[in-house]
């Protein structure tokens, strides 16, 4: 038995252009999966689904209409759904909430947490009558610590590893299992600021035990795992993948 196939199956990816949504959406496909790939930026998906021999959907996740064509366009393409990735996101402005604006709060928390209820409500039915399916919502590590100035972000993602929670409870006698994913600092265009920060670099390894990045291929795996038969009696789980900066205090 291999308990990482996932041939026959449809999977949705959101944010899935670049990043670890493409790496997730790759390696989904590398599994057998066929995969929906998904971005507001038509020209990109079209690109990207081309690149990889698959189809893309555009849709902007702060548009309920636009949310439930990508479910319907995925339906009818491919008859059924799977497996339901929830990545796309948004980092919003730094700062204190002291200084926030809440105009950019507002749509930190549409785009990073509303869509992926609205994304379940939408999609969990068609993968209840199929009999089950898996939903990983994607969190952050930042969803789990203090931090003076990561604002919205960090609130809209420790929201999102609730929702994985009580999704799990409310689908579960379905057999659909529903986790939180949670990468810590991982090596990404977006990151890449960071990465070359000596300053912060050194801190910030000096408070991850395996002392290095993580690749995007690594929060790929841990989806597959999530995703698939191997992690069929997980679910309600909030995996963190963050080389252990979590358990630890730096020393």
């Amino acid at each position: 038995m291999n308990l990482f196939d996932l041939t026959g199956q449809v999977a949705l990816v959101t944010g899935s252009t670049r990043g670890i949504g493409l790496a997730i959406a790759r390696a989904l496909q590398s599994h057998g999966a066929q995969v929906v790939i998904s971005s507001e930026d038509a020209a990109d998906c079209a690109r990207v689904a081309n690149d990889h021999g698959t189809m893309g959907i555009a849709a902007d996740v702060a548009d309920d209409a636009q949310l439930a064509a990508l479910v319907d366009g995925t339906i009818t393409q491919f008859g059924h759904l799977d497996i339901l990735v929830c990545n796309a996101g948004i980092t919003g402005r730094a700062g204190p909430f002291a200084a926030i604006d809440m105009a950019d709060y507002a749509r930190v928390m549409a785009i990073n947490l509303r869509s992926q209820v609205l994304l379940c409500n939408l999609a969990l039915p068609h993968m209840a009558q199929r009999g089950g399916g898996a939903a990983i919502l994607v969190s952050s590590l930042s969803g789990l610590r203090g931090n003076g100035m990561i604002n919205a972000y960090a609130l809209a993602k420790a929201a999102v590893a609730q929702l994985a929670r009580n999704m799990a409870v409310e689908w579960g006698p379905r057999n659909i299992r529903v986790n939180a994913l949670s990468p810590g600092l991982i090596r990404t265009e977006l990151s890449a600021p960071l990465l070359a920060n000596e300053a912060f670099m050194a801190r910030r390894m000096q408070m991850t035990p395996l002392r290095r990045p993580g690749e995007m291929e690594e929060v790929a795996g841990a989806a597959i795992f999530l995703a698939a038969r191997a992690g069929g009696f997980v679910t309600g789980h909030n995996l963190v993948v963050d080389g252990g900066t979590r358990i630890t205090d730096g020393s």
